[in-house]
């Protein structure tokens, strides 16, 4: 049968991709919604393509001009707008599966919905279990929601442990390229562009994630988000820099044996297994010639260059208490970045002043988390010098 789709985040780079998988495969996938923020023009082009039956947009004024065009196409997609019409088709009745695309902690509530609702939920965003692990995962397992990640390392840690079901393993490696500044010389860190940090070298993101992997937050957001997946202790998920991006991650066991999953650096190949799951789908990624690759090569961390690795990786051995705190002045302290206002090396500063200057707290609840998210944005941006948000 046919899988009916809501594509929260359609227009970013894993809507975008995802999108070109389920082209190439109309016998079976179909779209019941789709969702961007303030991508107008490409959510327009993505509904006279796909023809969902449901598009939500940020604002009532986008809702209406986007509607007004897609009539004067025969497009009779219904047009929705606001926070609670991205729950309200995460969790509809009309889709099977909900692919979790939209960046930071925007994406929580209709990411949480769709775990609520039962669906098969294809995860990529990651701040939904660095935000509300512990209530995100009892949601799943409550609703019998069957949850399979895209993120390229928690994709590649699934399949390698789909080997061997029912076995833990010892550990697990979480494989990071350094991003572009791997080797740029730590007294010149302070100086980087916005444009410099978002020049992955082997991957083509969104600003921000680009951001955050440039600073290797990402890989920290990472180790917690795994430390949920999988149920594994945060001291037992180590990180390795690997400039080729081939090896998404790996697995250890007891016996020592050590599986990968290799593959091209396009996110097309964790879409189309998690889209297919059990089965295998055609991706269009271009196939791995290993004999034309460069060498593989792995090295440790360095939490000098990397101290936003190192952050995330305090909270996550604390017990995520203050993961909530780390994902909300991230997102502010990057934000102030591309917008001019801080420096590269400014990112960590503000996270760990905010950090520093909050309590711990253990939420159970939505409401909790998104108040203690409101409270570390507020404190973010007064640490940054940055105006109030208005109402």
């Amino acid at each position: 049968m046919s899988q009916r789709l809501t594509l929260l985040g359609a227009t970013g780079s894993i809507g975008r991709s995802t999108l070109d998988v389920v082209a190439r495969h109309p016998e079976l996938f179909s779209l019941f919604a789709l969702t961007a923020h303030h991508s107008i023009d490409r959510l327009y082009q993505q509904c006279l393509a796909f023809r969902p039956q449901v598009a939500v947009v940020a604002s009532a004024g986008e809702a209406a001009q986007l509607s007004r065009r897609l009539k004067a196409r025969g497009c009779n997609t219904e047009v929705l707008y606001g926070p609670d019409a991205l729950v309200a088709v995460a969790a509809a009745s009309q889709c099977d599966t909900v692919v979790a695309a939209i960046v930071g902690g925007a994406g929580l509530p209709s990411t949480l919905a769709a775990a609520q609702s039962g669906k098969r939920v294809l995860l990529a965003n990651k701040e939904a279990l660095v935000m509300s692990g512990a209530l995100f995962m009892r949601c799943v397992t409550r609703a019998r929601a069957q949850l399979l990640p895209v993120d390229s390392e928690h994709n590649a840690i699934f399949q390698c442990l789909s080997n061997h079901p029912g076995v833990r393993p010892e550990r697990l490696l979480l494989t990071a390229s350094g991003g572009p500044f791997l080797n740029r010389s730590l007294d010149t860190l302070d100086s980087v562009t916005p444009d410099e940090a978002c020049a992955h070298p082997k991957w083509r993101m969104g600003r921000k994630i680009s951001v955050d992997c440039a600073s290797m937050m990402n890989k920290g957001l990472e180790v917690i988000e795994a430390h949920w997946l999988f149920a594994m202790s945060p001291e037992r998920i180590e990180v390795l820099i690997h400039p080729q991006s081939i090896v998404h991650s790996m697995v250890v066991y007891a016996d020592q044996s050590v599986l990968a999953q290799l593959g091209n650096p396009d996110m097309r190949t964790p879409i189309a297994q998690a889209l297919a799951y059990p089965q295998r789908i055609d991706s269009g990624v271009e196939r791995l010639d290993l004999t034309q690759s460069e060498p593989l090569s792995f090295a440790q961390a360095d939490l000098r260059r990397f101290p936003c690795l190192g952050l995330a990786l305090d909270v996550a051995r604390d017990g995520c208490e203050l993961s909530v705190v780390l994902n909300a002045a991230n997102e502010v302290a990057v934000a102030a970045f591309l917008a001019g206002v801080l420096a590269f090396t400014d990112i960590a500063r503000i996270v760990g002043e905010t950090l520093s200057q909050t309590r711990s707290v253990a939420i159970d609840n939505l409401e909790g988390i998104q108040q203690t998210d409101c409270l570390a944005r507020i404190r973010a941006r007064q640490l940054a010098g940055l105006p109030p948000l208005s109402e």
